[in-house]
């Protein structure tokens, strides 16, 4: 049989069976790309999943050094007044992002509070518990009923063990007085924060108490959260952290009596949650 014979008869058998082996190498290399994450087209996504091991009962509970945390990152110093501050990594990202646009609108974004671990909110908590912070001109060792003293301070001040700047995932912007927020340059800022703040991931943790927020903090116009990781912390905050847990501070044993987790961890802008 001669070589162009074989051929004839071969070759009809052949061809398909090759066409078959290259388009399955080409749809497997195609998996492969989709598979290894080289393209990400979403934007805010929750990235607490990344990091399951890591968001236990003391990160909660902010019982940890956020200086050595692996989640966390030192904020640049073109942002912030502190001498040292930390947000999660996310976090710091979009706010940077968040920053250059503000300030191309000449509106500048400054942080002036960011993560405060247990042990840092324990003692703002008792400056104010034990009276050497005077609050509203106030010393509250006048006020003799615990469960009174402690909604009093709960007016604009969490319990160590239940505050969201334990997360890394909070700020306060520019001021914590309410009276910059009134002022025309505050006002400016705020009203820019309102208007672009949700496109960089940060919504408004506290604002008005009306029918969607009966609960919770005054308004606090500087305090703005990043919710894509704020989010789920405060889902998993809502599912295994018990009254119990929050303690270790002067007034934890009113911690059931004002309702902490309920009427204030929760009571948080809906659109934040």
């Amino acid at each position: 049989m001669t070589t162009n014979t074989l051929l004839r008869i071969c070759l009809p058998a052949i061809i398909p069976a090759l066409l078959v082996l290259c388009c399955s190498q080409q749809h497997n290399r195609a998996g492969d790309k989709a598979s290894s994450g080289t393209e990400n087209t979403g934007t805010h996504h929750d990235t607490t999943g990344n990091h399951d091991s890591l968001i236990d009962l003391q990160y909660l509970l902010g019982q940890f050094e956020p200086s050595t945390h692996p989640l966390f990152s030192k904020i640049d110093k073109e942002l912030t007044n502190i001498t040292e501050g930390y947000l999660r990594t996310e976090a710091l990202e979009a706010f940077r992002k968040m920053h250059q646009a503000a300030g191309e609108e000449n509106i500048k974004l400054t942080i002036v509070s960011a993560t405060r671990n247990f042990n840092h909110q324990k003692r703002i908590w008792e400056a104010k518990w034990n009276g050497t912070t005077l609050v509203d001109g106030k010393d509250l060792r006048t006020v003799k009923d615990h469960h009174e003293r402690a909604r009093i301070i709960l007016k604009y001040s969490s319990m160590p063990g239940t505050s969201r700047h334990h997360w890394g995932t909070d700020i306060d912007i520019n001021s914590v007085n309410p009276e910059y927020f009134e002022k025309p340059e505050g006002k400016k800022v705020y009203d820019w924060l309102a208007e672009n703040a949700g496109d960089y991931g940060f919504c408004q943790t506290y604002t008005k108490k009306d029918s969607l927020r009966k609960t919770g903090y005054e308004e606090e116009p500087w305090h703005w959260s990043y919710t894509p990781v704020s989010s789920a912390l405060l889902n998993k905050y809502k599912s295994i952290v018990k009254p119990e847990d929050i303690k270790g501070f002067k007034g934890d044993k009113t911690v059931v009596g004002v309702r902490m987790i309920e009427e204030y961890v929760v009571g948080i802008n809906p659109l934040c949650k």
